[in-house]
């Protein structure tokens, strides 16, 4: 089984990434299955129904998110309402939504996502590490594949919840620094490990916003409006092989794409199914 998770989307670029080169990617890699985290997706902070019924039509199969998902107001309605959307499961009882959610492939193939939070540096919610535990045992009954986003800033924390959950889970990656690492990995025990999946969107930018305003913030430290870059709109993402009977992970790819690979990436395909 074939699983690409698509880093953080940013806004219309990154939205716009998605809607012309997913279907070329879900073709060329033969995946199987599709997550990306999106809780950048509307203006750069947080998620709008509209805008997430779009990101699922385009063929997202699952949204994760993070600290940034209740800044839109609607997304408080909208996120009870779609359960294909998440937020952390370590937020504390009564938040509306869930954390975790069972989805199937085309062919009806079973797969288990879910999505926690880091503390560094972050809100003081519930501990992930524990909670995290409590959402696997929860699948383990319905599928073997697993994976796992999990949205924090300190490298150490999400290095440390790698570890924790090696040879537990298919894959464990990291989102929220909208910076891809160059370290992704398999786990002695078989789990995927990349530490941040990095960003879709504008990477002319400082991590997606235009870099006059977040380069005023610290010359200055006065405050200023963030917009939303739009110079070099790239998508990264990973592919993760999976074995189905184990759980475990058999390959792990980083992927960067800029738009015009993408576009190239298209057309390559269509030429390739014109052909069959």
């Amino acid at each position: 089984m074939r699983i690409l998770f698509i880093g953080d989307i940013v806004g219309r670029p990154g939205r716009e990434l998605v809607r012309r080169g997913l279907a070329a990617l879900v073709e060329h890699h033969a995946v199987d299955l599709v997550i990306a985290n999106a809780e950048n997706a509307a203006a750069g902070f947080g998620i709008t129904r509209e805008i997430g019924d779009q990101i699922l039509d385009w063929g997202v199969d699952v949204m994760t998110s993070g600290n940034h998902i209740w800044d839109k107001k609607e997304a408080i309605d909208y996120i009870g309402a779609e359960p294909r959307l998440l937020r952390p499961a370590n937020y504390p009882a009564g938040v509306p939504g869930n954390g975790s959610y069972l989805a199937r492939t085309e062919d009806g193939r079973s797969v288990g996502v879910i999505n926690v939070m880091g503390r560094v540096f972050m809100l003081n919610i519930d501990d992930p590490f524990t909670v995290v535990l409590r959402e696997i045992e929860a699948m383990r009954s319905r599928t073997q594949v697993i994976f796992v986003d999990f949205h924090a800033e300190a490298t150490s924390e999400k290095i440390a919840m790698g570890w924790h959950l090696d040879g537990r889970v298919t894959a464990l990656v990291g989102t929220h620094t909208h910076v891809q690492t160059a370290d992704e990995r398999i786990l002695p025990r078989g789990t995927a490990y990349l530490t941040d999946v990095g960003m879709t969107g504008p990477h002319d930018s400082v991590i997606g916003v235009e870099t006059e305003a977040a380069l005023g913030r610290f010359l200055n430290a006065m405050p200023a409006r963030f917009e939303t870059a739009t110079g070099n709109p790239r998508l990264n993402a990973v592919l993760v092989e999976a074995d189905e009977k184990t759980g475990l992970a058999t390959r792990i790819e980083r992927l960067s794409y800029g738009a015009g690979a993408l576009d190239e990436l298209g057309v390559a395909v269509s030429h390739l199914q014109s052909a069959t």
